[in-house]
C-alpha cells in the first residue's frame, strides 16, 4: 500500500461532531447525521449498490470508477471494498473517488465506523493510512482498490478533475440541510463527468432534487427507499 504524501498541504478545514448512541457522528454545522441511523451499511447497500447495479458491473473487467459527493466516515468506501472483495473480481480494479469538504479525523472515521464487525478489514486499513493533513488530494492505493479524496468544495473539485465516473454516490448531508451538495450546476457537473451508460444513485428524494438531475440530462426513476423511507432516486446518463 502507498502512503499518501499531503506534507505541504494547508491545515484542514474542521467541523465540529456531536456522538450520539455512543459512535454516530453527527455534525453541529449540518444539524445532520452522517449515516441511516437504522443501519448505515445496510443503507449503503440498498441505495448505493444496489441503485447503481453493483456488484454485477464490476464483471465486464477493466477500471471501474465510481465518484462519491461527501466522504464523510468512509463507510460507504469500506462496504464498496468488502462488496468488491467478496465478488472476487480478478480481471479489473475499483478506483473510488470521493469529495470532502470537512475531511474527518481518523480516530473520528475509526470510532464511526467500529459499530460494523463486516467492515472491520477495511476500517482498520482506511484508518492505518489516513493522513494527518487532510487537504488537497489524498490517494491511497490499497493494491486491489484505489481511494482519492478530494478534499474542499465539491464543484471546484469535480471541475479540476480528469477521470470519468461510471457510478456516483449523491451522499450528502440531507438536502434540506445542504443544498449547495445538490445545486443544478453540481448535478450537471456530475453528469458531465459519468460516462455514457453510467448512473448514479441517492437516499434523497427532495422535488427539486430529481428536477435538477433531470435537467442535467440523466434519466431519472424513483425506487422504495432503505428502511421505511418512501423514495430514493437512480438513473442513468443515456
Amino acid at each position: 500500500m502507498t502512503e499518501p504524501d499531503n506534507r505541504q498541504s494547508p491545515p484542514p478545514a474542521q467541523q465540529s461532531l456531536e456522538w450520539h448512541a455512543g459512535d454516530m457522528p453527527y455534525s453541529v454545522e449540518f444539524g445532520d447525521h452522517f449515516y441511516c441511523r437504522t443501519d448505515g451499511r445496510l443503507e449503503c447497500g440498498h441505495v448505493f449498490l444496489s441503485g447503481n447495479r453493483l456488484p454485477a458491473r464490476w464483471s465486464t473487467g477493466g477500471t471501474f470508477t465510481i465518484g462519491e459527493l461527501g466522504f464523510g466516515t468512509g463507510l460507504n468506501f469500506c462496504e464498496t471494498w468488502r462488496q468488491w472483495k467478496q465478488a472476487k473480481i480478478s480481471t479489473g480494479e475499483l478506483h473510488f473517488v470521493s469529495f470532502e469538504r470537512f475531511p474527518m479525523r481518523a480516530g473520528e472515521i475509526d470510532r464511526a465506523l467500529s459499530h460494523w464487525p463486516e467492515i472491520e478489514a477495511a476500517r482498520q486499513a482506511l484508518v492505518a493510512h489516513w493522513p494527518e493533513a487532510r487537504a488537497g488530494r489524498i490517494d491511497i492505493d490499497f493494491n486491489d482498490v484505489r481511494l482519492t479524496v478530494i478534499c474542499g468544495a465539491a464543484l471546484d473539485g469535480l471541475s479540476a478533475l480528469r477521470e470519468d465516473f461510471d457510478a456516483w454516490y449523491l451522499d450528502g448531508f440531507a438536502p434540506s440541510r445542504n443544498p449547495d451538495m445538490w445545486s443544478q450546476q453540481l448535478m450537471q457537473a456530475v453528469f458531465d463527468k459519468t460516462v455514457q451508460g453510467g448512473t448514479f444513485a441517492t437516499y434523497a428524494a427532495a422535488g427539486f432534487v430529481r428536477r435538477n438531475l433531470a435537467a442535467a440530462g440523466f434519466v431519472v426513476e424513483r425506487l422504495p427507499g432503505f428502511a421505511g423511507k418512501r423514495e430514493m432516486l437512480r438513473g442513468d446518463k443515456p
